[in-house]
């Protein structure tokens, strides 16, 4: 019986080139392809691509291995479940009609084995970031994804990939910045005061963290471009893990 949840999150595809990215794509592919034999559930939490904008009749290309994969795992029987992100917000119903993964736009609370679970891909959450909020609620206006989608795709695509390496995945590695002024890590702690959670797992900060706050556990899924960081629930724990691009068993 297949018993294992799994969590990944920030593959960026697109970034910082064709030709880095194919390389990273293969690698979460073989990924996918080694865990498909005992994974329950499988949670993508955000950012799969660096840009991703979903026209009437067009979407950004590539991906196909990615794309190609996941319908496989759906199709088997594996539910698939994906988050949009800061990258990736103009998700829309592409990737539910045609691989048949299921879509969420915000924060969901699960149970597995008793142990309660809060889910998101984190950004916005927490304090400060005050001017990160405002762009998302522009970007999340309809009114601006319409008018978006007036702009021919090379042009648009154009656009946001210029941004996209401006971006702070461009910038290099993360540093940790202290439980102090780390939006997440608050956010916790808040969230703790109201209502029990064990488990907390989030994408977006790209750094891969374990922390325990209080009785809960914060795991934070990192990147792709530099760690290769998923975790992984077993019915009994959540440890996060690293996969080796050299070596197919995980470590």
């Amino acid at each position: 019986m297949k018993k294992n949840i799994y969590f990944a999150s920030d593959f960026h595809l697109g970034a910082p080139n064709r030709e880095e990215s194919l390389i990273r794509e293969k690698r979460i592919v073989q990924w996918l392809d080694d865990i498909k034999k005992d994974a329950r559930e499988i949670y993508l939490m955000g950012d799969l691509f660096d840009f991703w904008f979903e026209y009437k009749t067009a979407i950004p290309k590539g991906y196909t291995r990615l794309l190609g994969k996941i319908a496989e795992l759906t199709d088997s029987g594996i539910p698939v479940s994906v988050f949009t992100g800061n990258h990736d917000m103009w998700m829309f119903d592409y990737l539910h009609e045609e691989l048949g993964v299921t879509i969420y736009r915000k924060p969901i609370e699960r149970e597995y084995n008793g142990k309660k679970f809060f889910l998101a891909h984190g950004d916005g959450l927490g304090p400060g970031d005050h001017g990160y909020k405002f762009i998302k609620k522009v970007f999340a206006n309809p009114l601006c994804q319409w008018l978006f989608a007036r702009i021919h795709p090379n042009l648009g695509i154009g656009i946001a990939n210029y941004w996209s390496r401006k971006s702070r995945l461009a910038q290099g590695k993360e540093t940790y910045k202290g439980d102090d002024n780390e939006y997440l890590v608050s956010f916790v702690k808040g969230k703790l005061k109201t209502e029990h959670f064990d488990y907390f797992i989030f994408g977006h900060r790209h750094l891969p963290l374990t922390i325990p706050i209080g009785d809960a556990l914060y795991i934070n899924l990192g990147e792709w471009v530099n760690f290769s960081t998923y975790a992984v629930f077993d019915g009994e724990k959540l440890e996060l893990k690293e996969y080796k691009k050299d070596n197919k068993n995980p470590v």
